[in-house]
């Protein structure tokens, strides 16, 4: 089965699986809103402009909303939160629809002032197949890739978080699908979503990153999420605690 020009089927998975390839003419200039290419490019213009810096108006949004004490926490969130969605609908439509959409970043337009999940607004659908090789270059090469470039570049991220990030939020996408599925009694689609999750943790800017049990994740590093004023460790974190002084430091 071929995508469907709206893929309306990933509707039923939820927020983080849907995308957009039709806009609302109510909601605003749409085709303003900048694609994902030009926020990978880090221009460093103005980080309070969505224009200007998609990305750095982005960090800076999810840094105010966290009370992020470091700009580098809020970029790793920021990060997460987009692997996501694009794992997500890329392993929605393979699922659903054994075919792929392009994500190429030039026909991805995104709102780096909304809310969460990312908002994002496909212009273009073109099929691709859905093994892992391809769903690999669109999302980890076209996308990832270059993101984590960026925000190593700008804020020093260590590339062992940002692809532990990148597991993380695939091994995520996982458990929702495979959720689905078996309430919707499709155990095939479980089956090829637990596959195709094994095939992608296996490639080497994703391998060693952390280790998948049935759709259990256990990532070996740390997003930085304990650091956010009231925040905790995440499901897959490393730790088992949150890091601070040793005992015998905070007595000293």
């Amino acid at each position: 089965m071929d995508l469907a020009p709206d893929l309306a089927a990933l509707n039923a998975l939820g927020g983080f699986f849907v995308l957009r390839t039709t806009v609302d003419p109510s909601a605003g200039p749409a085709t303003a809103l900048p694609t994902l290419g030009r926020a990978y490019a880090g221009t460093t213009a103005d980080d309070r402009d969505p224009l200007a810096d998609p990305m750095g108006f982005r960090v800076r949004k999810v840094a105010t909303a966290l009370r992020a004490p470091e700009a580098r926490i809020a970029a790793s969130i920021a990060h997460l939160g987009l692997a996501a969605r694009l794992w997500s609908t890329a392993l929605g439509c393979a699922v659903l629809y054994g075919r792929i959409p392009d994500l190429d970043p030039r026909l991805l337009r995104w709102d780096p002032d909304a809310g969460a999940p990312d908002d994002l607004w496909l212009t273009e659908v073109r099929s691709l197949p859905a093994d892992a090789s391809t769903v690999a270059d669109v999302v980890v090469d076209a996308h990832l890739a270059p993101l984590e470039a960026l925000l190593r570049t700008r804020h020093g991220l260590a590339s062992g978080l940002l692809r532990g990030n990148a597991a993380s939020a695939l091994a995520g996408a996982v458990r929702e699908l495979d959720r689905w599925a078996r309430a919707a009694g499709r155990a095939e689609a479980a089956a090829r979503t637990r596959a195709l999750a094994g095939e992608l943790l296996a490639r080497p800017r994703l391998a060693g990153t952390g280790t998948l049990e049935g759709t259990a994740f256990r990532r070996r590093s740390c997003c930085l999420y304990y650091r956010v004023p009231g925040g905790g460790l995440c499901g897959d974190c490393c730790f088992t605690r949150p890091p601070g002084p040793s005992p015998r430091a905070a007595s000293g």
